[in-house]
């Protein structure tokens, strides 16, 4: 798409223009009489609105406060994979056993194999005791709650060496349990009652323990899930923010011109001229504030946003502008981050059109090249030698630029500014090439 514009064209032109980019005035309604909003109507003042009654606003307070309360008290969040969990050792413990049980051809298999699955049922219990013990240090250190699990696993053995010398040997014991021989035979059923804790207490420490093990693990796992996803959730957040605020950086000094403009016009009598910047200066500000920050645009639709603006700046200086768009047709789908072009061109009409003495012509220009989406706003106007330095006074719009370039493609995106070696000052932007499949 190629294109030279001249500050010198005439109204029906304008207007034609106008309507085959932005559609017929009045379908944005700028021309029609905004209903039920009159300065001399009490009924529509703000002013004038009937008051609120906020007598129970601590009754809304206590309802938010019980709506809190309840849920920190849910349901315990893993307790699904801490029963799962509890489930699946013991199953293995007792597959194991059973399995031993029936290599060494233990005597009174059944009976004993009821008996297992009731210790089975108990050692599961008492697991999940301490389950809910850590519970309440589900915020601790990883260093904190290791310690503790370990320091409770002691206790849980014992209880279930307790419970397992209460299934086999006291409740109706079988002949080959209550059968002892050599040093069991001489002991006291105290004395064998504390042996048997004391062995069988040590023996599954290190099963209650390997569960204790696996479930801080996995708690602490999840935990690191759910903090990576906060972190990401507030990395998006932030960029976002960054975005929105680059993006509404909109140099005040555009508006106040171009409403000087429109007061001078006014008062000229150019009433036609005054209504179709007017017009223009309503249509581009509901385009810029109503898009997305975060989004993204066509280039087609980024160039019409541009000339809009131009059309602007054309009618304040009407010989001395002039516009060149050159964009090929298969670059006019591209995707490009909305407004990215609106501060270049703002300098490039601020510094080298406002400044200029004689006619100057804004250039804008896009190619692809290694992946990539190249454009360029090269404007030929005046210069003064110590505004080279720093980029005529252009810092503020381009680190704009180059700040959401960097929030959304990070070192695949840049901006190259300085003079031009043919005159005036060159802007070139360069970003990967996306397109709608």
């Amino acid at each position: 798409m190629a294109a030279n514009v001249g500050g010198n064209r005439d109204r029906g032109s304008r207007e034609s223009d106008d309507a085959a980019v932005l559609g017929e005035a009045d379908a944005f309604g700028y021309r029609r009489r905004l209903p039920g909003f009159s300065t001399n109507n009490s009924q529509h003042s703000a002013n004038g609105a009937p008051g609120q009654d906020f007598s129970n606003a601590g009754g809304l307070t206590g309802g938010m406060d019980r709506i809190l309360a309840e849920g920190d008290t849910r349901r315990l969040p893993d307790l699904g994979m801490a029963v799962k969990s509890i489930i699946g050792f013991w199953l293995l413990y007792m597959a194991l056993i059973t399995l031993r049980a029936l290599l060494l051809s233990y005597p009174d298999f059944g009976p004993m194999l009821a008996r297992r699955c009731a210790a089975v049922v108990c050692g599961a219990g008492i697991t999940f005791l301490v389950y809910l013990a850590l519970r309440p240090l589900r915020s601790a250190s990883l260093r904190k709650k290791a310690i503790i699990a370990g320091m409770l696993c002691l206790p849980a053995a014992a209880l279930f060496a307790t419970a397992n010398y209460t299934i086999f040997y006291v409740i109706a014991p079988l002949e080959s349990t209550s059968t002892m021989t050599g040093e069991w035979a001489r002991m006291t059923p105290l004395e064998m009652y504390i042996k048997t804790v004391v062995d069988g207490a040590l023996s599954w420490y290190f099963l209650i323990a390997a569960w204790a093990a696996f479930y801080v693990a996995m708690s602490y796992a999840k935990d690191l899930r759910l903090a990576d996803q906060r972190a990401a959730a507030f990395a998006s957040q932030a960029q976002e923010a960054q975005l929105r605020a680059l993006r509404y950086q909109i140099n005040p000094h555009f508006l106040f011109n171009t409403l000087n403009s429109l007061s001078s016009l006014i008062l000229s009598r150019k009433t036609d001229t005054a209504e179709q910047m007017l017009m223009n200066l309503s249509t581009f500000f509901r385009a810029t504030l109503s898009a997305d920050p975060t989004a993204d645009v066509s280039l087609d639709e980024e160039i019409k946003l541009q000339r809009l603006y131009l059309d602007i700046e054309q009618i304040r200086f009407p010989d001395r502008l002039t516009v060149e768009i050159d964009v090929p047709e298969a670059l006019l789908g591209a995707r490009v981050p909305v407004l990215i072009l609106q501060p270049v061109v703002e300098n490039a009409v601020k510094y080298g059109v406002a400044k200029s003495r004689k006619p100057v012509t804004v250039r804008i220009t896009a190619y692809e090249e290694a992946g990539r989406l190249h454009l360029k706003v090269k404007d030929d106007g005046e210069y003064a030698a110590d505004e080279d330095s720093d980029g005529a006074g252009t810092g503020v719009g381009l680190r704009n630029v180059s700040d959401r370039l960097t929030a959304r493609y990070g070192a695949l995106a840049g901006v190259l500014h300085g003079p031009d070696p043919d005159g005036g000052y060159t802007v070139h932007i360069y970003l990967p090439v996306s397109r709608n499949d």
